[in-house]
Formats: C-alpha cells, sequence, structure tokens
C-alpha cells in the first residue's frame, strides 16, 4: 500500500476504505474501475493484458470515501520478468485492502479464474462480482452456477451485474459502502486518482497502440514518457509539450506501428492527444516515436527501466 496521506478532516461519520478489484485478464475489471470513479483512468481493450500497473481511482460519495485499487490480471502462460513484476503486482493488491472484488463473467470459471481465486486471503470479505450478465442469454442458468461458486469459496456476496449498466454500479456502491470503516479520508473530495499525469499520458498512448494494431501486435510492446513538460501559453491557459516512445520487439512490429505511409501511428497520436487534452484540460502536442529494443520483457533492468515495479 501507499504511505496514507494525512487525514484530512475528521468529519463525524465518515467512511473509508480500499478495494481491490482482481480477475483473470479481460474480465472486464479496468471498465469496472473506470465506471465507478465516474471518469477514464485506467486503460481499456479488446486485447487481454492491456492493464500493467496497479492503478488506484479515487469516489467520494456522500460521507465515503472509496479508493479501488485495479490489478493487472493475473499471468499464467509466460514467465517473462515482466509478468514476474504483474503477478508481484496482483499479489500486493490482495493482501492489505478491505475488500475484494472478484470479477469473473458471470456463467463462467477457468482455470484462470481458479488461480486467482486462490490469492484471495481469508478474512478480507470478497464479494463475487459476475459481470457482463446482458450476455448471458438464459439467466435460469445462473443459480446453478452461483451454487458452485459459493461451494468454491465463502463469498460475502454475489453482485450480478453489467459494468456498464448505471443502476448495477449504483447498487455495487451500496453493497460496498458498509464494508468499508469509519475513518477519515485519505484524500481530498474530488481527486480521482493516485497517478500523475505522465503516467496517464503513457497508459493513453498505450490503449490507442492496442485498440489501432488490434491482436496483430504482442502485448510486449510499451510506452516510455521521454519528456512531459508543461509551458506557459496565453493563448491556450496551460500548454503540455509531450514525447513518447512506442517500444517493441522487432522491425515487423515497428512497421505494424506505423502502418502504410504513417498513418497508423499518426491516428495513434492524434486520438490519444485528443483524449489526453479532455483529460487534463490543456493544450497538448504530443511527439511519438518507435524503436525497437529485442527481449526487453526478460530483461529485468529494462523492464524496470520502462517503469514496472
Amino acid at each position: 500500500m501507499p504511505p496514507i496521506p494525512p487525514a484530512l478532516a475528521a468529519a463525524e461519520g465518515q467512511r473509508c476504505g480500499v478495494i481491490a478489484i482482481v480477475g483473470k485478464p479481460n474480465v472486464g475489471k479496468s471498465t469496472l474501475l473506470n465506471a465507478l470513479v465516474g471518469q477514464k483512468i485506467s486503460i481499456t481493450s479488446r486485447k487481454a493484458q492491456t492493464t500493467r500497473h496497479r492503478i488506484t481511482g479515487i469516489r467520494t460519495r456522500g460521507a465515503t470515501q472509496f479508493i479501488f485499487v485495479d490489478t493487472p490480471g493475473f499471468q499464467t502462460r509466460h514467465a517473462t520478468a515482466l509478468n514476474r513484476s504483474l503477478n508481484k503486482t496482483v499479489m500486493g493488491a490482495v493482501g492489505d485492502v478491505d475488500l475484494v472484488l472478484f470479477v469473473v463473467e458471470a456463467g463462467h470459471f477457468t482455470l484462470g479464474d481458479a488461480k486467482v481465486l486462490s490469492l484471495l486471503k481469508p478474512g478480507v470479505p470478497a464479494l463475487l462480482v459476475a459481470n457482463k450478465l446482458d450476455q448471458v442469454n438464459r439467466r435460469a442458468e445462473i443459480a446453478p452456477w452461483l451454487r458452485d461458486m459459493q461451494e468454491r469459496h465463502p463469498f460475502a456476496e454475489f453482485v450480478p451485474m453489467s459494468a456498464k449498466n448505471a443502476k448495477d454500479i449504483e447498487r455495487l456502491f451500496g453493497i460496498c459502502e458498509k464494508y468499508l470503516p469509519e475513518q477519515p479520508w485519505w484524500y481530498a473530495e474530488d481527486e480521482l486518482t493516485d497517478r500523475s499525469e505522465k503516467f496517464l499520458a503513457g497508459e493513453t498512448v498505450r490503449e490507442k497502440l492496442f485498440r489501432l494494431t488490434g491482436e496483430e501486435l504482442p502485448y510486449t510492446s510499451t510506452v516510455v514518457i521521454e519528456k512531459f513538460e508543461e509551458e506557459p501559453s496565453p493563448q491556450h491557459g496551460r500548454f503540455v509539450r509531450i514525447a513518447a516512445t512506442i517500444v517493441v520487439e522487432r522491425d515487423s512490429h515497428k512497421a505494424m506501428v506505423i502502418g502504410d505511409k504513417g498513418e497508423r501511428l499518426k491516428r495513434i497520436g492524434t486520438e490519444a492527444r485528443q483524449e489526453l487534452e479532455k483529460l487534463m484540460g490543456a493544450k497538448v502536442f504530443l511527439e511519438i516515436w518507435v524503436k525497437v529494443r529485442t527481449g526487453w520483457a526478460d530483461d529485468e533492468a529494462r523492464v524496470r527501466s520502462f517503469g514496472y515495479e
């Protein structure tokens, strides 16, 4: 856990607690986090494995402050230095929290789900969030599945839902609230994340990269922010200059990212810039380069230098 910020005001009746969102890759954890925070702070993509860092989302509602920790999906496929780092992040996140949301696709339970479930610590209440309920054709089939899940782990409650349904999100807040301890808030009421804008810039470029290259690009590609500078601008009020490098493992991947006559790279840059301008309330100048670094995901020192724990 990050060090607890000094209590802001020990107001009567305040609740505040940490909620870990865990699950195997691609079950909708980031979509859920963004819906709970009310703004996009975690990247989403159809490609499994896009969340790599532990992201804290903060939402203050009434007298309660919810602090959400989004974890990378637990990796079981490849034992690279990158994946070892990701798995350490998951292990760290589930240990020291007030409540765990175990996210699984409604009606499904795979070996990947079982591996994440085995990490849950006894003594920490866990809710079974049966996500993507909208994709289940016959609701009658959910009841035996829920009974089966209860035998696998003593879940405190079941929450069948869809992260894209506002009413379901509202209901989830009501359920989570009662598990959080009465204590002063850790953050100011309007804070949404403990991540810096520089970090969010890298994540935004990475999301556009994966969205626009689809399944072709291996997930070992990453983004490094080389420069993040704010400059005075009477014209724009706020002006931010960002230089980003997309790191790939092969020349063929580099060609794929750049695209025909540079069109794909241009589109990645445009979409990332537009989203960052909205997110930061600033005029953004964004430059992106693509570099080949063979074998970086297997190299402990390089994984660290690219900002992974």
